[in-house]
């Protein structure tokens, strides 16, 4: 089942944490989805480089498009979620957060994320599993 995918990008435009963290969606689509995430000040922990909570929620954002692009955004909550931090981020940069779904059952979702540089440096990788109401 697909959503409409117009529908899921205005809602996800609409949501007031996304956009305190300067998150943007490039790409939702049948159980994939991209949100980026450029690195200020704001994003920054107390060592100078990007927050890791920062991280998770880019690529929680992410695995929420993807698993709301097959059911809807009133549709499904995650179960539980993991994150691996690979590298540190300057400000300036820009991460990209990539999601699919490489499982799915009838009520549940596994969704993996990689979160990236704009240059291509692996920064995290996310799993969650999700449900479907």
């Amino acid at each position: 089942m697909t959503v409409d995918d117009g529908l899921i990008r205005d809602e996800l435009f609409d949501d007031p944490f996304c956009n305190s963290l300067d998150i943007t969606f490039d790409k939702v689509e049948d159980g994939a989805a991209t949100a980026r995430m450029p690195v200020t000040e704001s994003h920054l922990n107390f060592a100078g480089v990007l927050h890791g909570g920062a991280v998770f929620t880019l690529a929680d954002a992410a695995a929420g498009a993807a698993l709301s692009s097959r059911v809807g955004t009133d549709a499904n909550i995650a179960l539980e979620a993991n994150v691996s931090f690979l590298e540190a981020v300057d400000v300036g940069e820009t991460v990209i957060a990539t999601a699919e779904i490489p499982h799915e059952s009838r009520k549940t979702a596994e969704l993996t994320v990689t979160v990236e540089t704009e240059a291509g440096s692996r920064v995290a990788s996310y799993r969650c599993r999700g449900y479907k109401f």
